[in-house]
Parts: C-alpha cells; sequence; structure tokens
C-alpha cells in the first residue's frame, strides 16, 4: 500500500488545484484519475487547425474572477466571446421571428426591454415561491401576473424556456425555481483559441498524477483513509473527492463508513445534466455577416434555437449549437449524420438552398461518459442553493468533496472548480492561500 498526506480523486480543474496548493506547502500528494489524460471536463479538441473545446469554453463573467487571474499568470491567450450566457442582447445578435424572417434593430430592442423586464417581475416570483416549485412555475406566475398579449408572452416564455436548456442543460419543469439564481455576469466573456485545456496541463505540471486508475472505494478510520482502485491501494490522512454528481450517484464509488444522511440528502438534490456541443465547419460563410450570434424564435427554434459564429477565432467559417435539454435526451442514440442533418435543416429555414454541407463536424457525448454522466449538475426541484456549499463541508475531519457542483456562488463553472479546490485545500491545511501561487512552478 502507498502512503501519502493526501490523496484527491479526480485530475479535473478542482482535483488539480488542491493537489498543486498541497504540494507546494510541502504536502505528498497524489491524483488518481480513472481517463487516460487530465482535465476532466476541460477537454480540447485539436485536428489539424482544428482547436474546439468539447467540455467548458467560457469564463463567464472576467471581473473580479479568480479564474481569470490564474489563466493570466499562466500565461494562457484569452478572446473577448459574450454571448455564452444567454443574454437577449449585449452584442450583435441575429434574431429570426417564428416565420424565418430576420427582426430589425427596434424589434430587437424591443424584445430585448422585454425580457429584461420579465426578469426583474421574475425574480419577485422566484422569492416567494415555496420550496419545491419548479423554474416553469416561476415563468408562468410571472406572465400570468404581466398579462401581456399570446405572441408578446410567448416570445419571452420561449426565450426563458431555452435559457434555462442552454444555461443548465434541463428543461424548466425539472430546475428549481433557484436553479438559475447564479445567472449573473460580471464583465465580457472569454474563450481561448488555444484550448481551455492548458489550464489542467499547466495545474498538472510537476504533480504525481496517476492515469486509468478508477476508484472504487474510500475507507475512513479515525484520522485515516484508504482509497482503492483498479491499480492498488493508497493510504492518506486526507482523501478529497473531485468526481462530479453523476459519478456520486452511480453507485459505482463506494465509502465505507457510509456518507452521512445530511450529505446523502444533499446530493440526491442534485442531477447531471443533458447539454452536448455540434461544431460544424464549412468551406463558405452562408450566414448574417457582423454578429455573435444567430437565433430562431417560434416552433422553429424548438431544438436548435441558437447558432454561435467561432470564425473569428482560427478564420475558418465556423458554427457552434447546443443539444441541451430535451434535444439532449430526444437525439442521444442518434448518429452524428443525423444530428448535423437536422441542424442543417433548421438553417435552411433561414438561409435556404446558401447551406452548405460542412466539411468537419464534432459532436460531444457527455452523457455516456462513465465518469461524469452528464456535463455539469443543476438543482432538482426541492433543493437549495446552500446544498452546494454543504457538499463541500468535510466528513471526519478526513473526507473532503470539491467540484463545480460544491462552489454555492457560480456553480457549473471551471471558476466553480477553481475555488472549491481551493477552498479544499484551505481545509486541510487550515490557513488562508492565495490564488496567485498556482503558477508557481513546484
Amino acid at each position: 500500500m502507498k502512503n501519502f498526506d493526501t490523496v484527491i480523486i479526480g485530475a479535473g480543474v478542482s482535483g488539480l488545484t488542491v493537489a498543486r496548493l498541497l504540494a507546494q506547502a510541502g504536502q505528498r500528494v497524489v491524483v488518481l484519475e480513472a481517463r487516460d489524460r487530465v482535465g476532466g471536463r476541460t477537454w480540447t479538441e485539436r485536428s489539424g487547425s482544428f482547436t474546439c473545446d468539447r467540455g467548458a469554453s467560457w469564463i463567464h463573467g472576467i471581473d473580479d474572477n479568480r479564474l481569470t487571474a490564474v489563466v493570466h499568470d499562466f500565461g494562457m491567450r484569452t478572446v473577448e466571446f459574450t454571448v455564452g450566457s444567454y443574454q437577449p442582447d449585449g452584442r450583435p445578435i441575429a434574431y429570426y421571428d417564428p416565420a424565418g424572417k430576420r427582426l430589425n434593430d427596434g424589434a430587437i430592442r424591443e424584445f430585448a426591454d422585454d425580457v429584461r423586464n420579465f426578469d426583474l417581475h421574475l425574480a419577485v416570483s422566484i422569492d416567494a415561491s415555496e420550496v419545491g416549485s419548479t423554474y416553469l412555475e416561476a415563468i408562468e406566475a410571472t406572465l400570468a401576473r404581466l398579462v401581456w398579449e399570446p405572441d408578446r408572452a410567448e416570445r419571452v416564455r420561449e426565450f426563458l424556456l431555452h435559457r434555462s436548456e442552454e444555461q443548465y442543460g434541463v428543461w424548466a419543469g425539472d430546475l428549481d425555481a433557484h436553479g438559475l439564481d447564479d445567472d449573473i455576469v460580471d464583465g465580457d466573456e472569454v474563450v481561448f483559441p488555444d484550448g481551455f485545456d492548458q489550464l489542467s496541463a499547466n495545474l498538472a505540471e510537476g504533480i504525481d498524477v496517476r492515469l486509468e486508475h478508477v476508484v472504487t472505494r474510500v475507507a475512513r478510520s479515525a484520522g485515516r483513509a484508504t482509497v482503492s482502485s483498479n491499480q492498488g491501494e493508497f493510504a492518506a490522512s486526507n482523501v478529497v473527492v473531485t468526481v462530479p454528481i453523476g459519478v456520486l450517484k452511480s453507485g459505482t464509488l463506494a465509502f465505507d463508513p457510509p456518507l452521512p444522511e445530511w450529505l446523502t440528502s444533499a446530493i440526491s438534490g442534485f442531477e447531471m445534466n443533458s447539454f452536448e456541443k455540434v461544431f460544424l465547419r464549412f468551406p463558405t460563410r452562408f450566414w448574417d455577416k457582423d454578429v455573435y450570434a444567430i437565433r430562431q424564435q417560434g416552433d422553429a427554434g424548438t431544438w436548435w434555437h441558437s447558432w454561435y459564429d467561432l470564425t473569428a477565432l482560427d478564420g475558418v467559417p465556423t458554427l457552434l449549437t447546443f443539444a441541451a435539454g430535451p434535444s439532449a435526451i430526444e437525439t442521444r442514440e442518434w448518429c452524428d449524420d443525423r444530428i448535423v442533418e437536422s441542424v442543417l435543416q433548421s438553417l435552411r429555414g433561414l438561409y435556404g438552398e446558401r447551406v452548405v454541407q460542412p466539411d468537419q463536424v464534432l459532436v460531444t457525448d457527455w452523457q455516456s461518459d462513465p465518469y461524469s454522466r452528464g456535463s455539469y449538475a443543476y438543482m432538482k426541484p426541492g433543493s437549495t442553493p446552500g446544498d452546494h456549499d454543504l457538499l463541500a463541508t468535510p466528513v471526519d475531519g478526513v473526507l473532503h468533496f470539491a467540484g463545480e457542483a460544491t462552489w454555492t456562488e457560480d456553480p457549473a463553472t471551471v471558476t466553480a472548480a477553481l475555488r472549491s479546490g481551493h477552498r479544499a485545500a484551505e481545509n486541510i491545511l487550515g490557513r488562508k492561500l492565495q490564488f496567485r501561487e498556482l503558477a508557481d512552478p513546484l
């Protein structure tokens, strides 16, 4: 049996952040990773000149964001791309009405004002909602109070439904009313033309990471724990579990003794979402110029309603859309060709015969990944925002949890993963740590 000060399960951003900070403090640490790579849900695909992030892509709001400072310290290149948070405007967006006609600037302003006005009333509905209420119920309660004419109400309703899907990969009727309380972006958003996985690669530099180590059991006793994997056992004074909620709920990782009821109850309040990316690279550009995104209103946009223009990243005409919530569930068993044809059919409703076949396609499949079982976690009806932090409460002073689902302020983001890992390291060492230390060499 191999002995360490701390064993970390999972080599995603949260796990590597814990490991790096503890190693810098002089601890003997090891990271056990089931996959054959580091990064977890930050995973960049590279094929020739094609670089795209299968998992996390954005920093949503760079102002006063610890992650922004960390990627800067590592020298990672960023490009401003402020549409990832599903706002009604803020950057040029080409909106198309249900008949496929592009809205003029005045109509877009009126619609965006409706959304902002609705959001103010929606916040009141959410604050007044009963425990167990859904985001959909809050939407409908708000519309009932506003008494808007049907078409106006429907355009805003579908926008809010799409926001739930694109932000959390879930139908609004399955999301707690408070599930989007964190939907606030401070400052611009940025993406990584060289790949977001540079972050995990930098964090892992000099760290003892054991790949293809599938952990099956964590046994703890007074001041000690043993971690069992397919490649042996590891003992330590502390264990940090950073696997996604989907893995915790799957039963593939056992705890002995079982986790306390307060913790299992908090875990049960979350679920992994259904959220996949569809990248399409074309030989020529056929869509609107000088816009960041294209959005389709009405029934034609039920599944494929938003396309993001990534051409500026490397000069090749590229659109990104999402299979999110119901569409991701429905298309899960589809082959890539069928998904692409469905997306192209929607684009033909806007651009007709100008739509050409893509040269290159990439469709993600996080739902089928046994080491994530979805893209990220969302709050089921009945859970509370405080349950995020509850997940991170140490057990018996030995067992710690970190990851995007364990951070209340900005869950479901790489920022949350980073900050939760930092918190776990502070809990173990019993003192404050500086984020700027992460970029220091070991």
